[in-house]
C-alpha cells in the first residue's frame, strides 16, 4: 500500500442540454507535491478525476469506486467550486475507511478552514500555503499517530476539540529550486490543455479577487530559461504545442517579458502560448515581442468601464489606457481576450452601461468579450467589505450562478441553468451553509442581477445568436482552444 493517496478533483466539466464538455487540465499543484514526497522516500498514489470514466462523475458511488482501497491518507484537493463536492465525497470517503486521514488542500477552503472543520467531522486536517515545504512534516506526522501541532501550514482539532491553525511554511523565493511536477505520474498525451507557471502570487489588492490573497498579495518569479526548459521537457514528452501560462503576473514588467520571448527564442523550440495581461503593464513593443514569440492570445482583465468602479475596486487603471491596450492588442494578436465583471453590489445601472459600451466597443474591435457574473469568494476584500446584513440577504438564484462557480451538477444554457432532480441535493447542501459556499449567492437578484443580465441579452450578449458563453467551461479562462 502507498503511504498517500493524492486525489485532484479540480475538474472543467460542463453539462449542456444535448452534450457535455469535459476538457483535461494537467494538475500542476500535486504533481508537484508528489515530486516532493517521492524525493523524500514516500510512495504516493496519484489519482487525477478528471480521468473517471463514469458517465456522471458526481454521483458519490462513482467517486468510491474511483478512490477505492486509498493509502492511509487521502489528499483530496479542490477549487472553490467543486469545495461542496468534495465535502461530500469526504464523507463517503470517511464511512468506507474510516481508518484513514482526510486532508483538504487546494485553493477551495480558503477562508473558511476553521468552519469547515467545526462543521463537518469527517476532514481531519486542512493545509494552507504553499505547501513543498511542509507536506513531508505532515505525512510523518499523520504516520506517528496524528499529531499535527508541529507542522506547518494546517488548521486541525486538539485533543480537546478546539480548532487550531499553525502559520504558513515561509514562502518559496526561489522557484527555479522547485522540482519539476511528477509528470511520470500521468499520461501526458491525455491532457487537452497543459498550463505552466512563471511565477506564484500578485502584489495587486483589486477588490474582487480572490487568487492574490491566497499568496497574501507577495509575488516570485520563475527565470526565463528555466520555464523554456520546462516547456521543452513537455514538447519532447507529450508533443505539447500550445501552453497556458495561468499565473496571474505573468506580465510583471516590460523588461521580464521581453526576456522571458528572448529566451524562447533562442530556445529555437516552435511553440504557441497564451498568456494573462495587466492594462497599465502593457505596451506596443512589448506586445510586438510576445506575438512575435509565439503568444497566440492575450488576456486582459478590464473588468469594467467606468472610471469610478475601476476606482471603487482598486484595479490600478483607466477606462481610456483600457482602450488604448486593446485596440493595440487586437492589431497584434490573433485573439484578444477582455474580461469583465458585472453584478457589482453597489454598481449603478449608469456605471452598468459605461462597462456594457466598452464592451460593445472592443467586440467591434475583433476582442473576444468575456462576461463574468460577480463572484464573492470570502477571501476577497469585497466580500469582506460587505456589512452582514447585505451578505445574509444574498440569494442562490436557481437559474443563473456566476460563471467560476459552475460545477458540472447543473444544466447550462446560454445565460441561464437549471438543475437536474438527482442533483437537487447538491445544491440543497449549498444552501444549508451558506457561509461556507457564499460564490453561489448574489446580491439583490431583482433590481441589480436581471436587469444587467437582460441589458447584456439586448445587446448580443448571453445569447444564442453571440455565444460569448461557448466558453462556459470556464468562461474562456483557461480553454486551450483557439478557434
Amino acid at each position: 500500500m502507498a503511504d498517500i493517496t493524492l486525489v485532484n478533483l479540480n475538474m472543467l466539466f460542463v453539462r449542456y442540454a444535448d452534450a457535455c464538455d469535459k476538457e483535461l487540465h494537467l494538475p500542476l499543484g500535486l504533481l508537484y507535491l508528489t515530486t516532493v514526497l517521492e524525493r523524500a522516500g514516500y510512495d504516493v498514489d496519484f489519482r487525477d478525476y478528471q480521468s473517471c470514466p463514469a458517465e456522471d462523475p458526481f454521483d458519490l458511488d462513482a467517486l468510491a469506486a474511483f478512490c477505492e482501497n486509498p493509502a492511509p491518507i487521502i489528499g483530496l484537493s479542490c477549487m472553490a467550486n467543486l469545495l461542496p463536492f468534495t465535502i461530500l465525497a469526504a464523507e463517503r470517503l470517511k464511512k468506507l475507511y474510516p481508518d484513514r486521514a482526510i486532508v483538504l488542500g487546494g485553493v477551495g477552503a480558503k477562508d473558511v478552514e476553521e468552519k469547515l472543520l467545526a462543521r463537518f467531522p469527517w476532514i481531519d486536517v486542512i493545509a494552507h500555503g504553499e505547501a513543498e515545504n511542509a507536506i513531508v512534516q505532515l505525512v510523518e506526522a499523520l504516520q506517528k499517530g496524528g499529531d499535527v501541532s508541529a507542522v506547518p501550514g494546517v488548521f486541525y482539532r486538539r485533543p480537546d476539540g478546539a480548532i487550531a491553525c499553525n502559520e504558513p511554511p515561509p514562502r518559496i523565493e526561489d522557484l527555479d529550486a522547485i522540482p519539476r511536477p511528477a509528470y511520470h505520474k500521468v499520461d501526458l498525451k491525455a491532457y487537452d490543455a497543459y498550463g505552466m507557471i512563471s511565477s506564484r502570487g500578485c502584489p495587486y489588492k483589486c477588490s474582487f479577487c480572490s487568487v492574490a490573497p491566497v499568496w497574501n498579495h507577495k509575488c516570485h518569479f520563475r527565470s526565463p530559461e528555466d520555464v523554456v526548459a520546462e516547456m521543452r521537457e513537455l514538447h519532447a514528452a507529450a508533443g505539447v504545442e500550445l501552453y497556458l501560462f495561468q499565473d496571474e503576473f505573468f506580465v510583471s514588467s516590460k523588461q521580464a517579458v521581453i526576456r522571458f520571448c528572448g529566451a524562447l527564442k533562442e530556445s529555437g523550440l516552435d511553440v504557441k502560448w497564451k498568456a494573462f495581461a495587466r492594462v497599465d503593464l502593457a505596451d506596443e513593443e512589448m506586445m510586438r515581442a510576445m506575438a512575435d514569440a509565439g503568444c497566440l492570445e492575450i488576456r486582459f482583465g478590464i473588468e469594467s468601464g467606468a472610471a469610478s468602479m475601476l476606482e471603487k475596486t482598486s484595479k490600478g487603471f483607466t477606462p481610456e489606457m483600457a482602450i488604448d491596450v486593446v485596440s493595440r492588442a487586437t492589431q497584434l494578436f490573433p485573439r484578444v481576450d477582455a474580461f469583465f465583471i458585472w453584478g457589482y453590489p453597489d454598481e449603478t445601472m449608469d456605471e452598468f452601461y459605461q462597462s456594457l459600451f466598452q464592451m460593445i466597443s472592443f467586440r467591434l474591435m475583433g476582442a473576444r468579450i468575456l462576461p463574468s457574473l460577480l463572484c464573492l469568494l470570502p477571501q476577497t476584500a469585497l466580500y469582506k467589505s460587505l456589512p452582514p446584513e447585505r451578505l445574509a440577504a444574498a440569494e442562490m438564484c436557481g437559474e443563473l450562478l456566476p460563471e467560476y462557480m459552475i460545477t458540472g451538477h447543473e444544466v447550462c444554457q446560454v445565460g441561464s441553468v437549471s438543475v437536474q432532480p438527482k442533483h437537487a441535493p447538491f445544491f440543497d447542501f449549498i444552501r444549508a451553509h451558506k457561509d461556507l459556499f457564499p460564490g453561489f449567492f448574489l446580491i439583490d437578484v431583482e433590481e441589480n442581477i436581471k436587469p444587467k443580465l437582460r441589458a447584456l441579452q439586448e445587446h448580443g450578449f448571453y445569447t444564442r445568436a453571440n455565444r460569448e458563453l461557448s466558453d462556459l467551461d470556464s468562461c474562456g479562462a483557461h480553454s486551450p482552444r483557439l478557434g
